[in-house]
């Protein structure tokens, strides 16, 4: 006998439609001047399909050869939901979730059809993280990950059935 939930097509332990996908975007680059910004993940989601974002991650070179510089203050990093930013992910002036550690893990709810994007930009340094400056920032990453899955409420009726 099946259950309520897996005869709805959902996962009983999280809720998620039993046939989602899981998408996983990133990349390294140059760090960004001030007033310049980088893309450095993107996902959108097909039309009648919402999701989860799971879990993001940050990478700067020299947080990779000294775990103490977690520092950022040349760069924001922000994530965005159809452009617009998600709170409280916004104007992160350090590492949050460092690239592979296994950092915290998010269930942030995607809307149909929404556009994820993990973003940095290049700003003055303020001098508001206090103390020595930190190490020069060369190369920068990000990664998102999450799942996502066709939800019948946007369209699984046909017209006239």
């Amino acid at each position: 006998m099946l259950d309520e939930a897996t005869s709805s097509g959902l996962c009983a332990a999280c809720g998620i439609p039993l046939d989602s996908q899981y998408f996983d975007d990133s990349s390294v680059k140059q760090a960004p001047v001030p007033g310049e910004e980088v893309l450095l993940a993107r996902f959108d989601l097909p039309a009648q399909y919402c999701g989860l974002l799971q879990y993001f991650a940050q990478y700067t070179d020299a947080f990779g050869s000294d775990a103490s510089q977690i520092a950022t203050p040349t760069l924001e990093w922000r994530i965005l939901i159809n452009d617009h930013p998600l709170f409280p992910y916004i104007d992160l002036r350090h590492i949050v979730n460092p690239w592979g550690y296994g950092s915290f893990p998010l269930n942030i709810r995607l809307d149909e059809s929404s556009t994820i994007e993990f973003v940095v930009r290049g700003v003055p340094d303020n001098g508001s993280l206090g103390g020595a400056p930190s190490t020069a920032i060369n190369r920068i990453g990000g990664r998102i990950v999450g799942r996502f899955g066709y939800n019948a409420a946007y369209g699984d009726l046909m017209p006239g059935n």
